[in-house]
């Protein structure tokens, strides 16, 4: 019995710390133009190292918006110095040329997860930095770009 009430109690804590943690900020473009050489920075301080995460872009752009999509570079430092890069492409647009996500008008909001089943190996602050990688020098219609982190 003492043994089924540890195990019990055990598992109410674990899963109790594994809840209610998120992250979820945004930079407004001005003037709905995004710069390749303007990165957009996110810092986030993780305090759990053993639940999963959601973890996405959110993307804000108007419907005069050019393409059906956006590509951005993402380069993350974990606590320890050592840093990733990943080339990601958001897809805006269905192949029909409708646009994906919520309307408020002429603007389209859009939540994308990029990984469901994220393990942040490390406690600590993680910094991020996001870039458009479009071709063009200065991407306009993007009006903010953001990033989530939902704890599981």
């Amino acid at each position: 019995m003492k043994k089924i009430l540890l195990i019990t109690t055990l598992m109410m804590v674990f899963f109790a710390s594994c809840g209610n943690g998120s992250y979820n900020e945004r930079t407004i473009l001005p003037n709905a133009e995004w710069a390749q050489e303007n990165r957009v920075t996110f810092d986030v301080a993780v305090s759990d190292s053993t639940c999963g995460y959601v973890f996405g872009l959110d993307v804000r752009h108007l419907e005069n918006y050019r393409y059906s999509n956006l590509f951005v570079f993402l380069h993350t430092t974990f606590p320890n110095g050592n840093i990733t890069h990943d080339t990601i492409e958001c897809t805006l647009a269905m192949p029909d040329g409708r646009w994906i996500g919520k309307s408020s008008g002429s603007m389209r909001d859009l939540h994308i997860p990029l990984n469901e089943s994220l393990s942040f190996p490390l406690c600590g602050n993680y910094h991020f930095e996001i870039e458009q990688a479009m071709r063009e020098p200065v991407l306009k219609g993007i009006t903010d770009i953001g990033i989530f982190i939902e704890q599981q």
